[in-house]
C-alpha cells in the first residue's frame, strides 16, 4: 500500500481501508478468540493421545516383524518411512508455532492473539510468498508425495492423502479463485491460525493411525480370508482292508506363506525342508508296517514361543516289481533239497508274520524261509497276523513234494551218445546232472556199469574206470557203443532214484 506516487484520492481509500481492518479488529468478539483457544488445546491433547496409540501400534508391527518377518517385514519397512515423514513435518509445524507465540508470555491469553501480523509478515511479501511461505507449502506437498509413494499410487489412502493435505486454489463464496496459502493464513488472528496448525498435526496423526491400523489389520484380514483355507481329509490311517469301515474328519486348515516357522521337530529331531510357510516331507518310507509321523511347529508370538503339535501316521506295503502269476498245479517242493519259500502280507511287516509249517521243516526269518519237506506227499504253509484292526488273518498254502527228477549220465559235460576216442573214455570221470532243473544241485556218481560190445558188463565203483573195466574197453574196435548205465549218484546227500544212461562211441 506504500509503495509508489499515489494521489490523495488513492491515499485516502487506503487510510479508510486501514480503519476499516482496525474497526474489524476492535469488534472480534473475545469470546471467539478463546474458543479458538479452547479448540487448540483439545486438538493438543488429542494429538498427544493419537501419538501414544501410534505408538503402541508401531511397536506392535516392529515386534511381529522380527517374528515373523516375511510376513510383517516389509509392512514395517513402509510404516518405518512414514513415521519418520510424520515426525518431521509435525517437528516443522511445531517450531513454527513457537515462533508465533514466542513474544507472547502468557500462552493461554487467547483474547490477546487477536493479531494477524506474524503470519502477514512470515508467509507474505506483497502479492508473493516469502521464502517461509514457499517452504511451508513445499512441506505440506512433500508429506502428501512422501507417503503416497510409501502406499503406492493405487492404495485407497492416496483420494484421502490428497483431499487432506491439498494447497490447490481455493474458490470461495464470491466465486473468486483464491491461493490456498492467502485463503487459510492470510488476515487471520494469531490463535485461528495457530489453531489451524495443530489441527495440521492431528491430521498427521490420524494419518499414521489410519494407515499402520490398516497395514496391521489388513494384513490379518488377508491372512483370516476363506480364500486362505483348504479342506483337509484327515483319516485315521492310510491304508485300509477290503470290508474295513474308512473313519477319520474333515477339517479346515489356514495356509500362510508368509507364516515362517521359528523351529520345526519331526519325529524327534529338527527339520529345515520349509519353503513358503510349509513343511516340506521328505524321508524314507521305512520298512513295511504303520509309522507316526508326529512333532511340532513353533512360531515366536508376543515374545514368547508357541508350539504347534502335530501327528498322523501312514502304512508302507511292499512295492510291486512284477504281476503275480500262479500255475495251479505246480505248487511242487522237492524231497531232499531245501526249498527256498517267500512270505509276505500287505499292509502288515515280516516281523509281525506268525509262519510255520506241517509235512517239512521250515526254518528262516523276516518273510524269507527254507522248506525241507518229509516224507509225506504234501507240506503246508500257515501264515497268520494280527492287523492294526485288532482282527486276527489266517491262510495256508499247500505244496506237492515231488522226488527230484532222473538225472542224466555224461561225459564231459555231453548227455545222450557222446562220440570220443577209446583214450578219452578211459581217462574221464563219469557224471550226471539236471539241465534242466531249477536248482543248481552238485551231484556226486558213486558207481556204475560199463558194457563194451561183447564183453561182459562191469560193474566200477566210484566215478572213474577200474582196471577191469579198462580191460574190457581195451578190446572195443572203432565205432563201437560203450553204454555206461544203472548210474548211482546222490546230491546234497540224497541218493537219486534215477540216472538215465549215457552212450560213447568210440572214434579210433
Amino acid at each position: 500500500m506504500a509503495g509508489g506516487k499515489m494521489s490523495a484520492r488513492q491515499k485516502m481509500i487506503n487510510l479508510m481501508y486501514l480503519v476499516f481492518i482496525a474497526m474489524l479488529a476492535l469488534n472480534m468478539s473475545k469470546e471467539v478468540l478463546s474458543a479458538f483457544g479452547f479448540m487448540n488445546e483439545k486438538l493438543t491433547e488429542n494429538n498427544a493421545s493419537t501419538t501414544t496409540k501410534n505408538n503402541a501400534a508401531y511397536a506392535n508391527l516392529a515386534t511381529k516383524a522380527s517374528e515373523q518377518t516375511e510376513k510383517f517385514g516389509e509392512l514395517n519397512a513402509d510404516a518405518i518411512k512414514i513415521k519418520q515423514y510424520s515426525a518431521d513435518f509435525y517437528s516443522y509445524l511445531e517450531e513454527l508455532k513457537s515462533k508465533m507465540t514466542a513474544d507472547i508470555e502468557d500462552k493461554s491469553d487467547y483474547e490477546t492473539m487477536d493479531k494477524t501480523t506474524f503470519l502477514d509478515e512470515y508467509f507474505f511479501k506483497g502479492d508473493k510468498y516469502t521464502e517461509e511461505g514457499k517452504e511451508f507449502l513445499d512441506k505440506i506437498n512433500s508429506y502428501r508425495t512422501n507417503v503416497i509413494n510409501v502406499l503406492g499410487e493405487n492404495s485407497k489412502f492416496q483420494p484421502i492423502l490428497t483431499k487432506r493435505f491439498s494447497t490447490k486454489d481455493v474458490t470461495n463464496n464470491d466465486g473468486q479463485t483464491i491461493k490456498w496459502l492467502d485463503y487459510r493464513y492470510k488476515g487471520f488472528p494469531l490463535v485461528a491460525s495457530l489453531t489451524n496448525l495443530t489441527q495440521i498435526q492431528a491430521d498427521i496423526k490420524n494419518t499414521e493411525s489410519d494407515i499402520v491400523s490398516d497395514l496391521l489389520g489388513g494384513k490379518m484380514e488377508e491372512a483370516l480370508s476363506l480364500n486362505n483355507y483348504k479342506g483337509i481329509v484327515a483319516l485315521e490311517k492310510n491304508a485300509y482292508f477290503a470290508g474295513e469301515k474308512v473313519t477319520g474328519k474333515i477339517v479346515l486348515g489356514r495356509y500362510d506363506a508368509t507364516m515362517v516357522p521359528d523351529n520345526v521337530t519331526l519325529n524327534g529331531k529338527d527339520y529345515d525342508n520349509i519353503q513358503s510357510g510349509q513343511v516340506i516331507i521328505d524321508m524314507p518310507a521305512g520298512n513295511v508296517g504303520n509309522h507316526d509321523i508326529k512333532g511340532t511347529i513353533s512360531f515366536t508370538q508376543n515374545g514368547e514361543v508357541v508350539e504347534v503339535p502335530f501327528e498322523n501316521s501312514y502304512s508302507v506295503i511292499p512295492e510291486p516289481s512284477t504281476a503275480v502269476v500262479s500255475a495251479d498245479k505246480m505248487n511242487v517242493v522237492y524231497r531232499g533239497l531245501n526249498n527256498p519259500i517267500s512270505v509276505s502280507l500287505p499292509g502288515v511287516s515280516d516281523n509281525n508274520l506268525r509262519v510255520s509249517a506241517t509235512g517239512g521243516t521250515l526254518t528262516g526269518s523276516k518273510g524269507k524261509y527254507i522248506l525241507k519237506p518229509s516224507s509225506g506227499n504234501t507240506a503246508v504253509i500257515n501264515v497268520s497276523a494280527t492287523l492294526s484292526s485288532g482282527k486276527t488273518v489266517n491262510s495256508k498254502a499247500t505244496f506237492r513234494i515231488k522226488d527230484i527228477p532222473a538225472a542224466m549220465g555224461s561225459v564231459r559235460e555231453q548227455y545222450g551218445t557222446v562220440r570220443m576216442p577209446k583214450s578219452g573214455l578211459s581217462n574221464a570221470p563219469i557224471a550226471a546232472g539236471l539241465p534242466d532243473f531249477e536248482f543248481d544241485l552238485k551231484i556226486n556218481v558213486t558207481g556204475f556199469k560199463i558194457k563194451v560190445p561183447g564183453q561182459l558188463a562191469i560193474i566200477v565203483n566210484g566215478s572213474k574206470l577200474s582196471a577191469a573195466a579198462k580191460q574190457k574197453l581195451a578190446k572195443a574196435k572203432r565205432g563201437d557203443i560203450i553204454n555206461i548205465f544203472d548210474i548211482k549218484a546222490t546230491a546234497n546227500g540224497y541218493n537219486l532214484k534215477k540216472v538215465l544212461p549215457v552212450n560213447i562211441e568210440l572214434t579210433n
